[in-house]
């Protein structure tokens, strides 16, 4: 990624530089395709535009002065500093703001600026390797990624809950659900057209290749097809999902309590048994309906622990909005064929989310499912289908 400051190109490199600068016990790897994006204040930008995310992480900590009066507190994964700001302003005592990029200096400029120096203190390392000087009473962290897990940046979180997180400590947020739906849409027949189309140009392109310079590609036709409908058909998509696309009350696929759950819990969700009932009009479509997809959101909750509970909960939710989409917005499993049912037909089957081994920040997800009547009797001529999708 290039980034230009009107400095002339010693300028764009310098700035190139800081950007990229990372902790020694970061892999090279991880921190370009990962860590490096967080450096960048044109990232930071997107995070802080959003008023979902930012009306709830303000009213947390604003609503509920109780749980950081005179309290220490860890920001995992600072950012700018703004969630290690306001906890100041609340009444920390110290704020420990922990950030991998080089981020922490512009996050240390931004708290200098803010008057908050004195207590808020900003360390670049990655959470796994920090020292700190004591335990905290309170972790703060916007750690959620697409479908709450990619990414993976929990896993530092419950490395900071686990090593430094005082018994009886609040975990902000405290709770969190995944939920899974199916919507209609036109994008599935679409993007199966797009994948045809693309099939139908290689085919033109191996004809070309062979007449004219006399190669046979024709050998990395099964190849080519796998890639294409890897990218056209098995990938998730970001979607801001309109409520009335909704063809069924969502379901809840996992609800964790971050103040105790593990890392096996997280890492892999494995045959979820899961019920989906099309609505029956008035609410929903009437007459036979289309499904074009499964699709996914979350919700964490700030509710604080069962010892120190906070007295005003406050919960950000992804869920479709007419309002439009958090940044996360939503993902979209599309699926060819669609799903056609009658109102109050049923959608069941099991869901599986399990990190991708190649790079262990993205998940797949795969679904397979029956179809039946609202009565419970399977549509034998559809069968059960299985489809995979990656989430990139």
């Amino acid at each position: 990624m290039e980034v230009g400051n009107g400095a002339g190109e010693s300028g764009g490199d310098k700035t190139s530089n800081m950007v990229v600068t990372k902790p020694a016990d970061i892999g090279d790897a991880d921190f370009a395709n990962y860590f490096c994006t967080y450096g960048y204040l044109y990232h930071q930008k997107d995070m802080l535009e959003d008023q979902n995310r930012m009306t709830a992480y303000n009213n947390a900590v604003r609503l509920n002065p109780d749980s950081f009066k005179d309290k220490v507190v860890l920001d995992v994964g600072t950012g700018s500093g703004v969630l290690a700001m306001w906890a100041a302003q609340a009444g920390a005592k110290k704020v420990y703001a922990v950030e991998a990029t080089h981020m922490a200096v512009q996050a240390r400029k931004i708290v200098a600026a803010n008057g908050l120096s004195d207590v808020v203190e900003v360390i670049q390392a990655s959470m796994e390797e920090v020292q700190l000087p004591e335990k905290v009473d309170v972790i703060i962290s916007e750690w959620m990624g697409y479908f709450l897990l990619r990414e993976s940046m929990f896993d530092s979180v419950l490395v900071a809950r686990d090593k430094w997180l005082k018994p009886g400590g609040a975990m902000f947020p405290s709770h969190a659900k995944m939920y899974l739906s199916v919507i209609k849409s036109n994008k599935s027949g679409q993007k199966h057209q797009e994948f045809q189309e693309s099939i139908h140009v290689w085919d033109e392109f191996v004809a070309n290749t062979r007449e004219n310079y006399g190669v046979d590609l024709s050998c990395m036709n099964d190849e080519y097809e796998d890639e294409q409908r890897e990218h056209f058909m098995n990938t998730s998509a970001w979607v801001d999902i309109h409520p009335s696309q909704n063809m069924s009350r969502p379901f809840t696929l996992a609800s964790f309590d971050l103040n105790k759950c593990t890392m096996d819990d997280i890492k892999v969700l494995r045959d979820v048994e899961f019920k989906l009932k099309l609505y029956d009009s008035p609410s929903g479509p009437t007459g036979e309906t289309r499904v074009g997809a499964f699709a996914g959101w979350f919700d964490v909750t700030f509710a604080g622990s069962d010892e120190n509970p906070c007295e005003n909960p406050v919960e950000l939710t992804t869920a479709p909005d007419a309002n439009g989409a958090t940044h996360w917005g939503q993902q979209a499993f599309y699926m060819f064929p669609e799903i056609y049912a009658s109102d109050g037909a049923v959608v069941s089957g099991k869901f599986d989310m399990v990190r991708r081994k190649e790079n262990q920040r993205l998940y797949s997800v795969r679904i397979n499912w029956t179809q039946s009547d609202k009565d419970g009797n399977v549509n034998e001529s559809i069968g059960q289908r299985e489809i995979a999708w990656q989430i990139e």
